[in-house]
């Protein structure tokens, strides 16, 4: 691979840092990144989207990399998102066709234009036509993609004209199933009024819970492990807070086959790492629960990295700055369970107050914090004067904060002594929160001083795309491996 430029490199970094910062939301408010992205380096562009496949976290980068992949005109850009549309689930494939297709949504009495509103490639609509072919020549996978996704299979007929095949149309159009469907049987459990048949049905066709809870009048026990058995360890744990409502916890055998698929998940591949931390709290879940979805999450959060550099996490408790201690917490538990190499964490205002290392448990990092309260003036350079007194000599510091600061010692004072006393040069990222300005970057980059920049826009699910640009040795060495991530080629 050919030298690059510092320009080069810079451009790169640049995208790089676009894309891990921008949290998820709505695919219009990600499509302007990714245009711009692809505009300023097509060829990295693509080898970024093949990295995030495999890598990222976030959904809407996902669909919106093969969105803007099948649009683009750059050399082998149609293919490689052809590619990825392949493995998409049939609601993500639906997303990307509406997204490009462009629609007008109307609400309380408004009209909100959605999309792209452009024509869809012959190339795509070709694709998501043998994409629906491949499904109908498989009836078990056609069946359970209709149960998962009936709307989004439907939209996709009508939206590209592809003529579904006969059995396709019996399910779909004239919701007439073959009696050998699962689409059949999912009928034949609405109308049964006996437990025991029911929870035979659903185990024997696998009938997922989400669908199959629709239409179950009585969750018995036998109905519940039926449920349970047949899902994967992600619908189990998107399921969790309805399984508690359901009483699943109260009985013994539901509540251990419940303990034995969450063990599964942590070695599932299809396992979002923050969903079970995010499941954990939305379901009033008992401690051994909640333990084992952490222990999913940091597993899931392990195999993409361990961090090998002496760390610093340095956390904003000056006024206000509840949010930076709530997001510390689950940003250190998450660190910790990854850490392969020391980690120092302050908490400041204009004073540091050093906090032990409670390791990857989140209820040991809420106990750490317990005294640590939002008040006081700011001063970010406190605690890594703190570091300089100490001769505490680390790689990194991940800084969270809304980047204010009105108290002396400055950051950018403190990190140039830190570097000249402690002779050590860390990378810094600021991971931006509760209303964050950009002022402490401003002067880094003034002093020639490189940072990354992190915002968190409160949601938890975008906390692992840190772990890339921290388990890396070095954000130049990431590159690298983004730029030998072949781009997916179609069978």
């Amino acid at each position: 691979m050919a030298r690059m430029t510092p320009q080069e490199q810079d451009l790169r970094l640049r995208i790089l840092n676009t894309l891990l910062t921008t949290p998820h939301r709505k695919l219009e408010e990600v499509h302007p990144v990714h245009a711009e992205l692809v505009r300023q380096d097509p060829l990295f562009y693509g080898h970024l989207a093949a990295w995030y496949r495999r890598n990222g976290d976030v959904r809407d980068h996902d669909e919106m990399f093969t969105v803007t992949l099948c649009l683009s005109t750059f050399e082998g850009h149609r293919n490689a998102g052809l590619a990825l549309l392949r493995d998409l689930p049939p609601y993500q494939v639906a997303r990307v066709v509406d997204f490009v297709r462009g629609r007008v949504e109307k609400k309380d009495g408004k009209e909100t234009r959605w999309g792209l509103f452009k024509n869809v490639p012959r190339s795509l609509k070709t694709e998501v036509e043998r994409y629906l072919r491949d499904r109908e020549k498989n009836p078990i996978q056609f069946d359970g993609a209709v149960l998962q996704a009936r709307k989004a299979m439907k939209g996709l007929y009508a939206a590209l004209h592809v003529k579904p095949g006969p059995r396709a149309q019996a399910i779909l159009f004239d919701d007439k199933p073959p009696e050998d469907s699962r689409l059949a049987v999912l009928k034949k459990i609405a109308k049964s009024s006996d437990p025991k048949e029911q929870a035979l049905l659903i185990a024997e066709h696998r009938i997922p819970y989400r669908i199959a809870a629709s239409v179950v009048s009585q969750m018995t026990p036998s109905v519940l492990v039926a449920l349970i058995e047949t899902m994967t360890p992600q619908e189990l744990i998107n399921s969790m807070s309805s399984l508690q409502r359901r009483g699943a916890m109260d009985h013994p055998d539901v509540r251990k086959l419940i303990e034995e698929k969450l063990e599964r998940g942590k070695g599932a591949k299809r396992v979002s790492a923050y969903k079970a931390k995010e499941a954990a709290k939305a379901a009033p879940v008992d401690v051994a629960i909640a333990e084992k979805l952490h222990a999913v999450t940091q597993e899931k959060v392990r195999a993409k990295g361990t961090i090998k550099r002496p760390t610093a996490l340095l956390v904003d408790k000056s006024g206000s700055m509840q949010e930076a201690i709530a997001v510390a917490k689950q940003l250190g538990a998450l660190i910790a369970g990854i850490m392969e190499a020391s980690l120092i964490v302050y908490a400041f205002d204009s004073i540091a107050y050093p906090i032990a290392n409670p390791g990857p448990d989140l209820a040991a990092w809420e106990k750490a914090f317990a005294g640590i309260k939002a008040h006081g003036n700011t001063s970010v350079g406190v605690a890594v004067d703190m570091m300089t007194r100490k001769k505490q000599a680390v790689e990194q510091l991940v800084i969270v904060t809304d980047e204010g600061e009105n108290t002396a010692p400055f950051f950018s004072e403190a990190i140039v002594k830190y570097r000249a006393q402690v002779k050590a040069d860390p990378s810094i990222v600021f991971v931006k929160v509760g209303g964050a300005i950009d002022h402490l970057e401003k002067i880094c980059l003034a002093q020639g001083i490189p940072v990354d920049a992190f915002e968190f826009g409160g949601d938890y699910y975008s906390l692992p795309n840190l772990v890339p640009i921290l388990t890396r040795p070095s954000k130049l060495e990431l590159l690298i491996e983004i730029m030998e991530t072949p781009l997916p080629t179609r069978g």
